[in-house]
């Protein structure tokens, strides 16, 4: 490899961040975060992002939450029998459309929250990647863009980092609010045999509002699309809100406390080790090692002095709650 000139650095695991629903990483192109490390060049002052892969990326995740709200969330059990999956489609395919339409508005806002605010600050920025997953009960993993931090100050982190969750909690809320109102109540056994996630804080709290003729005993039916593609929303949000690496949480605890956020974000991941072990909840192992692996500290901002002022910093603190209603990391 050359030597690197002026204007230039070579890529590290850092420039690489999750966020959005699944995903959202620094570095100008997606496909670098899978290659040799490469030259980030000083982005052109007409940086544009490309539009054809995102587009085609959006159509597939499009067509994977379809058949997952078209199989009622169980997409890998309908993939054995041509018979079957075709009999779901005919037979559920208006459940299929309103979670596609449901899930795809949430993560999209979300991923448009975060752009919207690097255009706005000016830091060059990828169109969201969004990532089909056609085996997954939920049909997507979520969605990335690609983004130079490193070129914001920390007031723009600030912005760019917690308008995607805001933005999705937006749509998420509402959603959510009419998924309860018109979903069916069911037996928990029953329940938790189809659906084996607990539900967030928020998820209760709205219940205990809403539907007070659910009894001691019964459950909602989380099979409901509107009501599924709020909890995906909500998984999605209470994820990335979770303060360490360079998940959306990461972002505002660094912007919040700076270099201090090293210490919340590596005591939250010793405190995460030690839940999975305890009460046996391995799914997220896979999780936690992503995150290992994109690095538990955040990388300084172009300007950390920058103040935040006190309504930014009033709003960060609030936000710090989400995970607390949003996320629940409990299996069944």
């Amino acid at each position: 490899m050359s030597e690197l000139g002026p204007g230039q650095r070579e890529l590290r695991p850092s420039d690489f961040v999750v966020s959005g629903p699944v995903a959202h990483w620094d570095g100008q192109q997606a496909a670098s975060a899978y290659h040799e490390p490469q030259l980030l060049l000083e982005p052109p002052s007409h940086f544009r992002p490309k539009v054809k892969r995102p587009a085609i990326l959006f159509a597939l995740t499009c067509l994977s939450t379809f058949w997952a709200g078209t199989t009622h969330w169980m997409p890998a059990e309908f993939m054995a029998s041509l018979s079957s999956a075709r009999y779901a489609v005919l037979t559920q395919w208006k459940d299929g459309l309103i979670y596609m339409a449901a899930v795809i508005f949430i993560l999209l806002m979300h991923e448009m929250g975060h752009f919207l605010q690097t255009v706005r600050n000016r830091v060059p920025a990828t169109l969201p990647f969004f990532i089909p997953f056609p085996f997954a009960m939920t049909g997507t993993m979520g969605a990335v863009i690609g983004m130079d931090s490193s070129r914001g100050n920390r007031k723009q982190l600030f912005d760019i980092g917690l308008s995607g969750p805001w933005a999705g909690l937006i749509v998420a809320l509402p959603i959510i609010w009419f998924g309860i109102k018109m979903a069916k109540i069911v037996d928990p056994v029953h329940a938790a045999e189809a659906f084996p996630f607990g539900n967030p804080l928020i998820f209760k709290l709205l219940t205990a509002y809403l539907r007070p003729d659910v009894k001691p005993g019964m459950v909602l039916d989380i099979r409901n699309p509107l009501l599924m593609a709020g909890w995906v929303g909500m998984l999605i949000t209470g994820l990335n809100m979770l303060p360490v690496s360079q998940l959306d949480g990461g972002h505002t605890i660094y912007a919040l406390f700076g270099r201090k956020a090293r210490v919340i974000a590596r005591v939250f991941v010793i405190s995460a080790i030690l839940f999975i072990i305890i009460f046996e909840q391995y799914t997220w192992t896979v999780m936690l090692t992503l995150v290992l692996l994109l690095g538990i500290d955040h990388p300084p901002t172009r300007d950390d002095s920058t103040p935040l002022g006190p309504w930014r910093y009033a709003i960060g603190v609030l936000s710090l709650a989400i995970p607390v209603f949003c996320f629940t990391p409990l299996i069944l």
